[in-house]
C-alpha cells in the first residue's frame, strides 16, 4: 500500500498488459446484430436537408453528420436518450465504435447541439424516408392506419400551474381595485378618468402625469422602516404595481390560447390527468398528448399537441400524414375517444372509411342502458312526423335548432325536441329530474355517420381491425413507455418534445424490422384471431 501513487495516470501503479484485439473489430459484432441493420437502412437515405443545416463556413465537424445521426439513432434503439450516456457508450461500446468508423467519440455538448440545430431541421424527413423504405419492401401498408394517443409527463415542475379561470378571476378583482383608484384620483388630484379597454396604456398615462407633478412640487420619495411616505408616492407605487399585474395577466392569457392551464416552467405543457401519477390520486400533471399512427406494427407518424382531448387532434394529425405520404390512406381505425361529428364529416369528405368505435358501443349492450327510458336511443323515432315517442306513448315535437361552436370553429347543429306534456306521467321519475317538460337533442347527420361507423366495426374486417388496433398501436405505446422508458420527456417545448419522440419512433421501427426478420415474420401486417395466445 505504501508503494501506491495517487495520481491521474493509473498505469504507473501496476504492470501494463498487452491487450490483443483483431485487426478488424467488425468480427466482434454478431452477424445478426441490429446495429448492422441500422447501418444498412440508414446508408441509402437522402441527407440533403441534414447537410443544409450545416454552415459552409468554419471548420468541418470532427464527426460527420450521417455518422452522428446513426450513433444517436442506435442509442435510442437501446433506450439511451441521455447525451452523457451516449458519449460514454461511444467510448466504451464496440458497436458505437464500429458506427464511428475511427472518428473520435463526440462529447455530450456536441451530441446535444446536433439534435437541437441539425436533426431538428431534417428529423421528420429522415423518419418519413425510413417509413417509405418499409413501404417499398412491403412491411407497411398505409391503407390501414391505427391511431391512438397517450399522455406523457412534461419536463416541468408539477406545482408551477397557471389556471385560466383563476387568472380571469384575478383580472376582475384588479379591475375593481382600479375603479376605486380612479375614484380616489378624481378626489385627490382632480383627475376624472373613465375606464378604457386598454387599462395598461391608461394607467401608464396617469403615472406619467403624477411623476410630472412630483417633479414640479419637488416631492422626495422616502424608503425604509419608520419613514412615512407621502400620499402621491403611495399612489404612484400602487399604479406601478397594477400595471405590472395587468401585464403579467395579459401575458398569461396570450399563452393559454384554447387551453385552460399551462406550466410556468414549460409554457406549452398543459395540465392533464395521468394514469400513473406520483401521488396515486389522479393528480393533474403537466404533460403532452402524443398521437401515434401505426401500420403493419410500425410507427408511420407521430404528432404532439397540448390538447387534452383526442377528438380534437385527429383532423390535424391526418392532414400532416397526408402531406407526408400523399393520398394513400383508406381505413382509419381509432377508439371511442376520437368520435365527433366534425371528425366523421372530415373522414367522409376525404373518402376514408371510418372505423371509429362509437362512445356508446360497449355501454349500450348492458341491461342498465336499455332500461334507461329517458335516453333518445330508447325512444321510437317517427320519421314521417319528425317526432319521438317516449315509453309512455307521449310525443316529443321539434321546437328549434340549437347551434354550438367548437374550439376549432366547427358549428354543430342539433334539433331540439320537447315533450308535449310531462304532467302526471307515471314514468317521469325514471325519465328525467327536470322541472319542465322533457327535452332531447338530435343530430341526424351525426346519428347517420355513427351508424355507418358502427356497421364498419361490426363487420368481419372491422372485428379484425379492432383486434389489431389494440395489439399494434397500444402495443407500440407500451413498448415506448416500458422498454424505452419514455414516461417523462427530457426536453421542453412542443418542438423539442416532438424531436425526442421522433427519434424514438425511428428507433422503434428499425428494432421492429430487426425482430420481424429474426422471427421470420416479414410481410405479416395482421394478427389473426387464431394467432393470439389467449392464455
Amino acid at each position: 500500500m505504501n508503494n501506491l501513487t495517487l495520481q491521474k495516470d493509473y498505469t504507473t501503479n501496476g504492470q501494463e498488459y498487452q491487450l490483443i484485439l483483431p485487426m478488424n473489430v467488425e468480427v466482434l459484432i454478431p452477424k445478426d446484430d441490429s446495429v448492422r441493420l441500422l447501418d444498412k437502412i440508414t446508408e441509402g437515405l437522402d441527407y440533403t436537408k441534414l447537410m443544409q443545416a450545416y454552415s459552409r463556413k468554419g471548420r468541418p465537424p470532427k464527426v460527420e453528420a450521417i455518422t452522428m445521426f446513426k450513433v444517436i439513432l442506435y442509442a435510442h434503439m437501446l433506450g439511451i436518450s441521455s447525451t452523457r450516456k451516449i458519449e460514454q457508450a461511444c467510448k466504451q461500446n464496440i458497436n458505437f465504435m464500429w458506427l464511428l468508423r475511427g472518428a473520435p467519440a463526440p462529447d455530450h455538448n456536441t451530441i446535444n447541439r446536433f439534435i437541437n440545430e441539425r436533426y431538428s431541421e431534417a428529423g421528420l424527413d429522415l423518419h418519413v424516408q425510413i417509413v417509405e423504405k418499409l413501404i417499398e419492401i412491403g412491411e407497411i401498408d398505409l391503407s390501414q392506419l391505427y391511431i391512438d394517443g397517450t399522455k406523457i409527463e412534461a419536463n416541468a415542475n408539477k406545482y408551477t400551474f397557471v389556471w385560466k379561470k383563476s387568472i380571469n378571476k384575478y383580472i376582475k378583482r384588479l379591475v375593481c381595485k382600479i375603479e376605486k383608484l380612479f375614484l380616489h384620483l378624481s378626489v385627490e388630484y382632480l383627475m376624472i378618468e373613465e375606464m378604457e379597454e386598454d387599462l395598461i396604456s391608461q394607467l401608464t398615462r396617469i403615472l406619467k402625469r403624477l411623476e410630472k407633478l412630483v417633479k414640479q412640487q419637488k416631492i422626495k420619495f422616502v424608503y425604509g422602516k419608520g419613514r412615512r411616505k407621502s400620499q402621491i408616492q403611495r399612489d404612484i407605487e400602487q399604479i406601478r404595481e397594477y400595471i405590472e399585474k395587468m401585464k403579467k395577466y395579459e401575458e398569461f392569457n396570450s399563452v393559454f390560447g384554447e387551453r385552460n392551464s399551462f406550466s410556468k416552467t414549460d409554457k406549452e405543457a398543459t395540465f392533464m390527468r395521468m394514469k400513473d401519477d406520483h401521488m396515486r390520486n389522479s393528480q393533474l400533471k403537466p404533460g403532452y398528448n402524443v398521437q401515434i399512427a401505426v401500420s403493419g406494427e410500425y410507427i408511420a407518424g407521430i404528432d404532439i399537441t397540448s390538447d387534452r382531448a383526442d377528438s380534437k387532434t385527429l383532423i390535424g394529425f391526418l392532414k400532416k400524414l397526408e402531406r407526408q405520404y400523399g393520398a394513400r390512406l383508406e381505413d382509419i381505425i381509432a377508439d371511442a375517444g376520437y368520435e365527433s361529428e366534425e371528425n366523421y364529416l372530415y373522414l367522409r369528405s376525404k373518402g376514408y372509411n371510418s372505423y371509429i368505435k362509437p362512445a356508446n358501443h360497449e355501454v349500450k349492450k348492458t341491461r342498465k342502458y336499455k332500461n334507461q327510458i329517458g335516453r333518445r336511443e330508447n325512444m321510437i323515432r317517427d320519421e314521417e312526423n319528425d317526432e319521438f315517442i317516449c315509453s309512455n306513448g307521449r310525443r316529443l315535437k321539434y321546437i328549434y335548432t340549437s347551434k354550438s361552436k367548437t374550439s376549432s370553429g366547427f358549428i354543430r347543429q342539433s334539433r331540439v325536441y320537447q315533450c308535449e306534456s310531462c304532467d302526471k306521467c307515471q314514468l317521469r321519475s325514471q325519465c328525467f329530474k327536470g322541472k319542465y317538460n322533457k327535452r332531447i337533442f338530435y343530430s341526424q347527420t351525426f346519428t347517420s355517420l355513427r351508424a355507418t361507423s358502427q356497421d364498419n366495426i361490426d363487420s368481419d374486417q372491422g372485428v379484425l381491425y379492432r383486434i389489431n388496433r389494440s395489439i399494434q398501436v397500444e402495443g407500440a405505446i407500451g413498448v415506448l413507455k416500458q422498454n424505452y422508458k419514455l414516461i417523462r420527456f427530457k426536453r421542453r417545448g412542443l418542438k423539442e418534445v416532438f424531436l425526442e419522440t421522433l427519434l424514438y419512433a425511428s428507433a422503434f421501427n428499425i428494432n421492429k424490422l430487426h425482430n420481424k426478420i429474426q422471427d421470420n415474420r416479414l410481410g405479416l401486417s395482421f394478427f389473426e384471431p387464431k394467432d393470439i395466445n389467449v392464455a
